[in-house]
C-alpha cells in the first residue's frame, strides 16, 4: 500500500469516526466533554495584555496542536474584529508531544493533561471591553474523536495605554495582527516584538550573504575554477541558443542545491536548533566534521563520491537539450564535490541552528555564488580573458580555509564544554589553540610550512600572501593579552566566558587589594548581606558582578530589599550573550546600576548538570517535577514570559510582573542604561 493510499484510508477512517460520533452519539457528545477551558487575562504592562487559554484534558485523551503534519484537525483560534485591541503575533503554544505512525507515515502533534495557549494584544482603549472569538479543533482517544468547537471571551480592564495608542484606535484596521510592523512607536512591548522579528530577518539576510560569498569561494577551488572556460566554450558553440542554455545550466545548479537544502530542512526539522544549541552529541559531531573537512583541504586526502555516480551523470549529458544541460550541471556538482564540500558543509552546519528556512536559504545563497559567474561568462565570453590563470594560489586558498575551519571547530566543542561543565576548554586553553592555529597559518603564508599540494613557487613573489601574513600575525598578537584576562571585545562572542579564565590579572590585582582591607569579588558570599547565591559553585557572573541564578531566590531577595529584579535569560552557548556582557556589562555605569538599584537574576536556560535543591523544584503544566536548574529556567522563560530567545532581558517587580522589556542583543551602552532607568522608574511609580 502506497503512502498516498494510506493517507486516503486514514482520512476516510477519521471522517467516518467524526460523522458517526456526531450523528449516532448526538446528545452523548454534549455530555462527554474531554477538554475544559479556562480563560484569563494577564496584565503585562499598561498597554499590553496576555490572553491565556488553559485547556484541562481528560485522562488518556489528546488535544491536537495548531500546526502538525498529520490528518487530524488542527486547533484554530478565530478572533472577532474589534478596534479596542490589536493582536501581537500569533497564538503561542508550548512544545507538543510528537508521535510518528509508521503505518500511515504521518506525524501527529498533541497535548495531554493540561496546556496553556497565549496571545498578546496591544490594548487601545481606556475603557473595559471584551475580546471575543471562536476556536475549533479535535480531541481524540483510542478509536474515537470529538470535535472541539466553542466560543471564548476575555474581560480586559484596568489598562491605561498611552494617548497615542488610544487616538490611533479609529485609524487602524479591525483586529489586524501585529507581527512585523507597529503603528505605535511609543509602546515598548510592541517595539520589542518588532525588533525581534526584524533581527531574525536581518540574521537570515546576513546568513544568505555569507552563503553567497561561500559559493564564490567554492568557485575558486582547483576542481571548479578551471571548468569555467571549458563550460563557457560549450555554450558558445550553441550560438543563438547559448544564452538560453546557459540560464538553464545556472538554474539547474541552483535547483540541485535547493533540493539538498529542502532535504536538510526536512531532516533537521524546526526543533533541531534547540537540541543543537545545548546537546553534546551534535556539537561534538559537527566539530569532528569540521576537522575532517580541514584535513581534506590541507591535501592529506580527498572526500570523493563514487565514480559510477559521476559517470552515469556524464552519460546523461549526451541526451542534449534541457535534460542534457541539467545533467551537465549535476556532473559539475558531483565532480567538484571534493573541493566544495568543506565550504558547502560549513554553510549547511551553520544553518542547523536556525529556523526551518535557514538550510534552504543557505543552499540558495551558496548555489547562486557558483551559478551566477558561470552564467555571466556564458553571456559575456569576452570577459574570460580577464580571469586569473589557474595556479598555486588556488591551493593557498584551500589551505587558508582549512585553518579557518579548524578554528571554527573549537566553537562547537565550546558549547557542550560550558553547558555540561566539563572544564576542558577554558578560555585560555581555547585562546592557546587559536594562537597556535593562526600562527601556523602565518608561517604557511611566509613559506615556512608546506602541505602535499603546494608548489615550490618562491613566496617572496606574492605580495598578497606577504600582506595577508602580516594581518594574520597581527591577529595573533591581538589574541595574546586574552591569555591574561583581556576582554578581547571584538571576538568575545566566539570565546568561552571570562568566568572560565584561570589566570586573570584583574582578579589577582583585586585579591592583592583585598589584603589592605577591601573585600575581594567572590561568588560565595551574600549579596547585600541578604542571602548567599545558590549554585554559585558551578555558575558565575562576569566582572565580579553579584547576582543570583535561581528565579525564586532572586524574587525572595528582591522583596526583602524592595528592589526590582533584572532578569537575564542566558545560555552557556549563547554567542550574543557574551558579546553583550563584554560590550555593555563591562561598563562601570551599568555595573553600578546592577549593584545599587537591582537584584540581578542570571538564568541559564541550557544548563544540563546543576540539580535543584528540593525547595527550589517546581512542577510544569503537566504536573511533572522539574529537578534541574536549566530546565526550570527554560520553563519559566516560556510559560511565564513567553520568551525563547537568548539573550533576553526583563525588569520585573517583586511579584514577577514585567515593568520593562524585553530587550535582546543590545550592544549600545546608552540605550541599555535607558532601559535600566525605565524599569527603575516604573518600579518606583508602582510602589509610591
Amino acid at each position: 500500500m502506497t503512502n498516498i493510499m494510506k493517507k486516503i484510508l486514514l482520512f476516510i477512517t477519521l471522517s467516518v469516526l467524526c460523522i458517526t460520533t456526531g450523528l449516532v452519539m448526538g446528545q452523548e457528545q454534549s455530555k462527554e466533554n474531554p477538554v475544559k477551558w479556562k480563560f484569563s487575562t494577564i496584565k503585562v504592562n499598561d498597554s499590553v495584555a496576555e490572553l491565556q487559554f488553559t485547556a484541562t484534558i481528560k485522562d488518556k485523551w489528546h488535544l491536537y496542536a495548531q500546526c502538525h503534519t498529520g490528518m487530524e484537525m488542527p486547533l484554530v483560534f478565530d478572533f472577532s474584529p474589534s478596534k479596542n485591541y490589536k493582536r501581537i503575533g500569533k497564538v503561542w503554544e508550548p512544545k507538543p508531544t510528537v508521535f510518528y505512525d509508521p503505518v500511515f507515515n504521518d506525524t501527529s502533534k498533541y497535548y495531554s493533561k493540561k496546556v496553556t495557549f497565549k496571545q498578546k494584544i496591544l490594548v487601545r482603549s481606556n475603557e473595559a471591553f471584551e475580546v471575543k472569538g471562536e476556536f475549533s479543533g479535535q480531541s481524540c482517544i483510542d478509536g474515537r474523536c470529538v470535535a472541539i468547537d466553542d466560543k471564548f471571551s476575555f474581560n480586559v480592564e484596568g489598562f491605561t495605554p498611552p494617548l497615542e495608542v488610544v487616538e490611533n484606535n479609529d485609524s487602524q484596521e479591525d483586529n489586524e495582527t501585529l507581527e512585523s510592523q507597529s503603528p505605535v512607536d511609543t509602546t515598548s512591548s510592541v517595539a520589542s516584538v518588532q525588533k525581534e522579528a526584524e533581527g531574525e530577518e536581518q540574521s537570515l539576510f546576513r546568513f544568505f550573504v555569507g552563503a553567497f560569498l561561500g559559493g564564490l569561494l567554492g568557485l575558486l577551488m582547483p576542481c571548479v575554477f578551471p571548468m569555467i572556460p571549458m563550460t563557457v566554450s560549450y555554450f558558445v558553440k550553441m550560438k543563438e541558443k547559448a544564452k538560453f542554455y546557459a540560464l538553464i545550466f545556472g538554474a539547474s545548479i541552483v535547483l540541485i542545491f535547493l533540493i539538498f537544502g529542502i532535504m536538510l530542512s526536512a531532516i533537521l526539522g524546526p526543533d533541531f536548533a534547540s537540541m543543537l544549541s545545548t546537546h553534546w552529541l551534535p556539537n561534538i559531531l559537527f566539530a569532528v566534521i569540521f576537522i575532517i573537512f580541514a584535513i581534506s583541504l590541507l591535501g592529506y586526502f580527498e572526500i570523493a563520491l563514487p565514480n559510477k555516480w559521476v559517470n552515469k551523470s556524464s552519460k546523461m549529458e549526451r541526451r542534449g537539450g534541457i535534460i542534457g544541460v541539467f545533467f551537465m550541471a549535476l556532473t559539475l556538482v558531483l565532480v567538484s564535490f571534493s573541493c566544495t564540500l568543506p565550504i558547502a558543509g560549513a554553510v549547511a552546519l551553520g544553518s542547523a541552528d536556525g529556523s526551518f528556512l535557514k538550510p534552504i536559504i543557505g543552499m540558495l545563497g551558496f548555489s547562486l555564488g557558483i551559478a551566477i559567474p558561470f552564467t555571466f561568462f556564458a553571456f559575456f565570453p569576452g570577459m574570460l580573458k580577464n580571469l586569473p590563470k589557474s595556479g598555486g594560489w588556488m591551493n593557498t586558498l584551500k589551505v587558508v580555509l582549512a585553518f579557518v575551519e579548524l578554528a571554527f571547530a573549537l566553537k562547537f566543542l565550546n558549547v557542550p564544554d560550558q553547558t555540561y561543565h566539563w572544564g576542558i576548554l577554558d578560555r585560555e586553553v581555547y585562546l592557546a589553540f587559536w594562537i597556535v592555529i593562526f600562527s601556523m597559518l602565518g608561517f604557511y603564508l611566509l613559506g615556512k610550512i608546506r602541505f602535499p599540494h603546494d608548489d615550490e613557487m618562491p613566496v617572496q613573489k606574492s605580495w598578497f600572501r606577504y600582506i595577508l601574513a602580516i594581518c594574520v600575525f597581527t591577529f595573533v598578537v591581538y589574541l595574546i593579552p586574552g591569555m591574561f584576562g583581556a576582554p578581547l571585545k571584538a571576538i568575545s562572542g566566539w570565546l568561552p566566558p571570562m568566568t572560565t579564565q584561570d589566570f586573570d590579572v584583574n582578579t589577582i590585582v583585586k585579591d592583592e587589594v583585598a589584603k589592605f582591607g577591601v573585600a575581594p569579588s567572590q561568588s560565595n558570599v551574600s549579596v547585600d548581606g541578604v542571602e548567599v547565591p545558590k549554585y554559585a559553585d558551578n555558575l558565575h557572573l562576569p566582572f565580579g558582578i553579584k547576582g543570583y541564578f535561581d528565579y525564586d531566590q532572586a524574587l525572595r531577595v528582591a522583596k526583602k530589599l524592595n528592589k526590582p529584579v533584572f532578569i537575564d535569560f542566558t545560555g552557556h552557548g549563547c554567542t550574543n550573550c557574551r558579546k553583550v556582557e563584554n560590550a555593555v556589562w563591562i561598563d562601570s555605569r551599568v555595573q553600578d546600576k546592577f549593584k545599587n538599584d537591582f537584584v540581578l537574576a542570571t538564568l541559564y536556560v541550557d544548563d544540563k548538570t546543576v540539580i535543584l535543591d528540593e525547595e527550589d523544584q517546581i512542577k510544569n503544566a503537566e504536573g511533572e517535577v522539574i529537578t534541574k536548574l536549566g530546565r526550570k529556567n527554560h520553563y519559566i522563560a516560556n510559560s511565564k514570559y513567553n520568551e525563547n530567545s537568548q539573550p533576553c532581558y526583563l525588569i520585573i517587580d517583586t511579584d514577577g510582573k514585567v515593568l520593562a522589556g524585553p530587550i535582546y542583543a543590545e550592544y549600545n551602552v546608552d540605550k541599555y542604561l535607558k532601559f535600566l532607568e525605565e524599569g527603575l522608574a516604573a518600579f518606583h511609580k508602582k510602589n509610591n
